[in-house]
C-alpha cells in the first residue's frame, strides 16, 4: 500500500464500509422495536451519526419511532449517564404528558426555535459538536447534501445522535446520513423502508411496532 493511500485511510473522515460492517464490537442504540433492530447493523440506531427520517407529513408517527431510544438517552440507562435531548425548530409544541408517558426525562429536554432555516442548521451543528447532547432532533427544509455532511461530522465529533426529519421528496437527493428511513402508513400499521444503512442493506419493515 502506498504511503499516500495509507495516510488517506487513516483520516477519521473516511468511512470504510467493510471494516464497519464486519466489526462485531460496534453496538447500535436499541430502538425498542425488535423488528426494526433486526435490520439495523449493530442491532439498533447508528450512534454518533446522522439518521434521516423521510415522511409525507409531520405527525405520521415519527416521534413514536424514536421515543424508546430518546427515553433511554434522557435517563441514566444501561450504564449511560442522562444526556440532553435538543429539539431544533419543531413544527409543533412537544406535549410534556406524552413525553413523560414514554419515559422521557423532561428536565433533559431543550427546545430551540431559530427564526430562519439557516439558523436551525447552525444550531443543530453546534449542539451536536458540543459534546453535551445525547441526541439532536432537527426539522429543516434547508437540509441538503453539504449540510448533511456537516451534521454527520458534528455528530461524530460530539458523539451525539443526529435525527433529521425531511420530506419524502428528498428521497432522490444525496445525503451523508448513515441511515435513511422512509416512514409510510401500511395495511396493518406503520411500515419503514430502509433506503440506506451504513454497513447494512435496504429493507422494508412492515408494521415495525407490531
Amino acid at each position: 500500500m502506498s504511503d499516500a493511500l495509507e495516510k488517506l485511510l487513516k483520516n477519521p473522515c473516511i468511512w470504510r464500509g467493510q471494516s464497519q460492517a464486519g466489526n462485531a464490537s460496534w453496538q447500535g442504540l436499541a430502538s425498542g422495536y425488535p423488528k426494526l433492530d433486526r435490520h439495523l447493523p449493530g442491532g439498533g440506531w447508528p450512534q454518533h451519526a446522522l439518521t434521516e427520517i423521510l415522511l409525507d407529513h409531520y405527525g405520521s408517527g415519527e416521534l413514536q419511532l424514536l421515543m424508546p431510544a430518546l427515553a433511554c438517552l434522557s435517563q441514566s440507562c444501561n450504564d449511560r449517564e442522562a444526556g440532553w435531548i435538543a429539539w431544533i425548530a419543531p413544527p409543533f409544541q412537544p406535549y410534556p404528558p406524552a413525553l413523560t408517558q414514554w419515559g422521557v426525562n423532561l428536565s433533559r429536554v431543550l427546545i430551540v426555535r431559530p427564526k430562519q432555516a439557516k439558523e436551525a442548521l447552525w444550531a443543530a451543528e453546534q449542539a451536536l459538536a458540543s459534546g453535551n447532547c445525547a441526541a439532536v432532533l432537527l426539522w429543516s427544509s434547508a437540509l441538503d447534501d453539504a449540510a448533511s455532511r456537516r451534521l454527520q461530522l458534528a455528530a461524530e465529533a460530539g458523539q451525539s445522535w443526529a435525527i433529521a426529519f425531511r420530506s419524502l421528496k428528498a428521497q432522490s437527493e444525496p445525503s451523508a446520513a448513515a441511515l435513511r428511513i422512509r416512514l409510510e402508513t401500511g395495511d396493518s400499521g406503520t411500515d419503514l423502508g430502509i433506503l440506506k444503512s451504513r454497513g447494512g442493506r435496504p429493507a422494508v419493515v412492515r408494521d415495525y411496532a407490531g
